[in-house]
């Protein structure tokens, strides 16, 4: 229950990284920024999260703990993304919602090498950002995402292939 940060990284004073009540910890790698009012935050399961060198996080980002997330190396993510990997119970129609807990996990989510994440994408639980994969702006990522494909729309889709 800690946060791990490399003493080459960068987080911005005006980032907010909550410490885990829950027994997972943040992992941040060396030459990695965090820009200004991104938000990590310890929620909705037992996941850490690791985030790799050389990584970007633009201003306005919102990541969770969640089930899990994974970010390699060298990725860049666009400002006002949000990474969800966990979702809420919602199927008991006689118990408020805010009382029905968290559904089982779809594995978290990860986000291989080489990644650009465009702005404004949303990545929900089960999404796999393969290796050099482009996500266009405004994007919903639900699915695994194939290597050096460019992707885009809601729910993504790979339109083509970098070269």
């Amino acid at each position: 229950m800690a946060n791990y940060f490399h003493k080459d990284s960068q987080v911005s004073k005006l980032a907010s990284i909550e410490i885990s009540s829950r027994g997972s910890d943040t992992r941040i790698g060396a030459n990695s920024v965090i820009d200004d009012f991104v938000k990590i935050k310890h929620v909705g399961g037992i996941g850490g999260i690791t985030i790799g060198e050389k990584v970007y996080i633009n201003s306005g980002c919102v990541l969770y703990s969640g089930n899990g997330l994974k970010i390699g190396n060298h990725v860049l993510i666009g400002p006002n993304c949000s990474i969800t990997p966990v979702n809420h119970s919602f199927m008991n129609k006689d118990t408020l919602i805010v009382e029905q807990g968290f559904m089982e996990s779809k594995g978290g989510v990860i986000i291989e090498d080489d990644v650009w994440i465009g702005s404004n994408v949303t990545v929900l639980d089960g999404a796999i950002i393969r290796r050099g994969a482009v996500i266009g702006a405004n994007s919903l990522v639900n699915s695994e995402i194939e290597p050096y494909s460019i992707s885009y729309g809601s729910p993504c889709k790979t339109k083509r292939y970098r070269k």
